[in-house]
């Protein structure tokens, strides 16, 4: 009798990125899974050697000129070499993989989702502008399909590991955890002359910059809230947010007789990504266990939402609902990176978002081109509201 595995094949669109690197982790301790495709932003050299080892049938790089120079370095390859959103595409539609892990950073994920989803993919959901911008876009669509949406985000990932073998209709509230980042207890006077190298400088978690900044402003919190609902289907408030400094809970999930199960572990995205991967079977994981033997407590905090506004920011985009979500991402963005040039103070983030958003009238049931289009005029204007 043969019991070998059929291989898992996937498409992983980020590859060079912090979630990107780690699914490569994964893959290479699995003898049952295989990349057929690899994408990323311009970063040739990283791409290349991933391509070298995982030898996929397709390697795209956004930046076209970058893709060129990887076309040339991989000529004694049998590998396509794709670029730009048609390139991000191709990756999305190919019809070897099973799944597709989008772990891109930002709104450029959304066409890519939608595409595999079209095509009948599941999805290994780690890129929050996604459904943050078009949750009611996306989430018909994939049950339109019969598309499996499976978080990657710790925090999304412990709700659904929560949530096994519990009907939906039996919850009370999701409680979705945060560390509080590096500035947390700080005052908004100690903010105002925080730089870039400070804010990056996460107490936890090794991510990417844009993440960490998000972090650090609980915008990312914000965001995760918003991703939550649409990944759960429940309204903001039945969606709590405290703060657990340690990062040993990831979140936990209220049930409607009072019990509360929590999903508890390192602060180690292998787990979530390796679990999205292989749901509904877990899989022996290397790395760092909890030793509670040796665990003293666990703290919890209410999160700051007078000094670090992303939260309540978050919750009034919700609230607007329609395209106000897409605002509230885009200008985050877009402020974001006016930061990590060092061309806005920390603090200037929130202003940024909140003009951002008092200025927007709101479409309801916004399509993919409103979306879009709202972007890139928040965009615009954010990146022109520097003082």
């Amino acid at each position: 009798m043969n019991t070998e595995r059929k291989k898992k094949k996937i498409s992983l669109l980020g590859s060079t990125g912090s979630i990107g690197t780690q699914t490569l982790d994964i893959v290479r301790s699995q003898k049952d899974m295989e990349i057929v495709a690899l994408a990323a932003n311009r970063q040739v050299d990283l791409l290349e050697k991933q391509v070298r080892e995982f030898r996929p049938e397709l390697a795209v790089l956004y930046d076209k000129e970058a893709a060129a120079d990887l076309r040339i370095r991989l000529a004694d390859l049998p590998v396509r070499v794709e670029s730009g959103m048609e390139g991000l595409i191709a990756l999305a539609e190919l019809e070897e993989a099973d799944i597709v892990v989008t772990a891109i950073v930002g709104m450029i994920g959304i066409r890519p989702t939608l595409a595999a989803i079209r095509a009948g993919k599941d999805i290994a959901l780690a890129n929050k502008e996604t459904l943050v911008t078009a949750g009611h876009l996306i989430m018909p669509l994939a049950a339109e399909k019969d598309v499996k949406i499976l978080p990657v985000d710790s925090e999304h990932s412990a709700v659904f590991q929560c949530l096994q073998g519990a009907d939906h209709s039996e919850i009370s509230k999701l409680i979705i955890t945060a560390s509080g980042g590096p500035f947390r207890g700080r005052t908004r006077e100690e903010l105002e002359h925080v730089r870039a190298a400070d804010a990056l400088k996460h107490p936890n978690w090794s991510m990417g910059a844009k993440i960490t900044i998000d972090s650090a402003t609980m915008v990312n919190k914000g965001l995760e809230v918003c991703e939550a609902g649409w990944l759960f289907s429940l309204p903001p408030e039945q969606i709590e947010v405290v703060v657990q400094p340690q990062s040993i809970i990831h979140s936990m999930v209220e049930f409607r007789d009072g019990a509360v199960i929590a999903q508890l572990g390192t602060p180690d995205m292998h787990l979530p990504i390796q679990y999205a991967l292989t749901w509904p079977e877990r899989r022996t994981l290397g790395g760092e266990r909890l030793d509670f033997q040796k665990l003293a407590g666990i703290q919890f905090e209410q999160p700051d939402q007078t000094v670090l506004r992303g939260l309540p920011l978050a919750y009034k985009a919700i609230a607007a609902g329609g395209s106000m979500t897409t605002v509230f991402n885009a200008a985050n963005e877009a402020a974001v990176a006016l930061f990590l040039k060092e061309k806005i103070a920390f603090l200037d983030i929130y202003r940024l978002i909140e003009e951002a958003m008092d200025s927007h009238t709101v479409i309801q049931n916004p399509c993919l081109e409103d979306i879009l289009a709202v972007e890139a005029d928040v965009r615009r204007k954010t990146e022109g509201g520097v003082r």
